[in-house]
């Protein structure tokens, strides 16, 4: 058995604890007069994430690629993640989805990737954002089939734009058919109207509110005002302080609560890098001094975000504590995916967790009670 006295958060506030892990689960977690060093949260989930430390998701070639992909990403506190396939030709995104579904047949060294997130095809045009408009398709459940297919039941998310022609009907045939996997309403220039059957007919999430989607307007709420508005949809956030002004995160955090945001890297390759050019999938990508990725045409294209970056951003943003940030960053995501064995420290649950320092740096993250990522290694 493993013990470590840490602070956790506990109603808003931080309490001085030990908690023992044994067999890769929490055990016991007790108030102490032991003081803790280091502030322990949930491990780190990220559902939106297209690569970092020069690996691109669309580029991934096996298992090698997905392993540092994990470890990057523990090494910034993340225990849990999903890689996101961004839309490309039909023959190469089946490709994809096959190899890495291949690759997750073998563990990896660092935060689990608990599957594949698919952002399109079945998008809008006019809010394609960084995605090529000649690939974006309407709704097919024929080819969404031959996906789940090649995937070997590793896609769990996928993002779809609901007034895309065929993308309703392919909503009710994913919830019919394939129930595990949570559907995004996104990249959309759907009407409230619309985005509310969306949500009717089992649409459970926003992606990157605001960004990539028809914005609201008094008269006319649109796709971001039903996100807002209905309690069933968890909404993600791009916390870097390039896609969304902090007041913007602060009213949304008002509005749906700390319960229904789940924060988000929407890394990109370049993550973890200097300035530069990188790829996108199938564009290029321009990275400036202060980190925000663009197309050549000034589109803003992905991040260079990380969630430890992120958890300190939203505490510099909002003022908010531990506690609710952690849902953000944590159980939120865990509760959307149905990933019920994680995402919170409580006895009995795997033992996923990250310990920072009092600036919100990493000094440790653990998956299943075996430590890795520590700091100075």
């Amino acid at each position: 058995m493993n013990s470590e006295y840490v602070k956790i958060p506990v109603h808003g506030g931080l309490t001085d604890c030990r908690v023992d892990i044994a067999d890769g689960r929490f055990v016991a977690v007790e108030p102490t007069t032991r003081k803790g060093r280091n502030i322990m949260l949930p491990g780190f989930v990220d559902v939106h994430t297209h690569g970092a430390d020069m690996i691109d998701v669309n580029h991934i070639t096996g298992w090698d690629d997905v392993n540092r992909l994990s470890l990057f990403y523990a090494s910034h506190g993340v225990t849990t993640a999903l890689l996101s396939v961004m839309t490309d030709t039909r023959e190469r995104m089946l490709e994809l989805v096959s190899v890495i579904a291949q690759a997750l047949e073998k563990p990896v060294e660092g935060a689990q990737i608990a599957g594949i997130h698919l952002e399109g095809p079945f998008l809008s045009q006019e809010y394609k954002g960084a995605m090529p408009a000649s690939l974006v398709l309407k709704g097919d459940c024929g080819f969404f089939d031959q996906l789940v297919s090649a995937g070997g039941g590793r896609i769990r998310y996928v993002t779809l734009a609901p007034e895309v022609e065929g993308v309703m009907d392919l909503i009710r045939h994913i919830r019919k058919n394939h129930r595990r996997i949570v559907i995004s309403m996104g990249h959309s220039s759907a009407e409230y109207e619309t985005a509310v059957q969306a949500v009717e007919e089992g649409v459970t999430s926003a992606t990157h509110l605001f960004n990539a989607m028809k914005l609201f307007h008094m008269h006319r709420p649109a796709i971001s005002g039903a996100a807002l508005e209905r309690d069933e949809v968890m909404c993600e956030i791009i916390a870097d302080g390039f896609h969304l002004h902090p007041a913007t995160i602060r009213l949304i955090a008002k509005t749906k609560g700390w319960n229904r945001i789940v924060a988000v890297s929407d890394s990109i390759m370049a993550t973890g890098l200097p300035a530069g050019s990188y790829k996108l999938g199938v564009n290029d990508v321009i990275v400036g001094a202060d980190g925000d990725a663009k197309l050549p045409d000034g589109v803003r294209a992905g991040s260079t975000l990380t969630l430890d970056r992120a958890y300190r951003n939203l505490i510099r943003f909002t003022g908010a504590n531990p506690c609710n940030i952690s849902r953000a960053l944590s159980g939120n995501a865990c509760r959307m995916l149905h990933l019920n064995d994680r995402g919170v420290i409580e006895i009995r649950k795997r033992a996923d967790y990250v310990l920072l320092d009092k600036s919100g740096e990493i000094v440790k993250t653990v998956v299943a009670g075996k430590p890795v990522y520590c700091k100075g290694d």
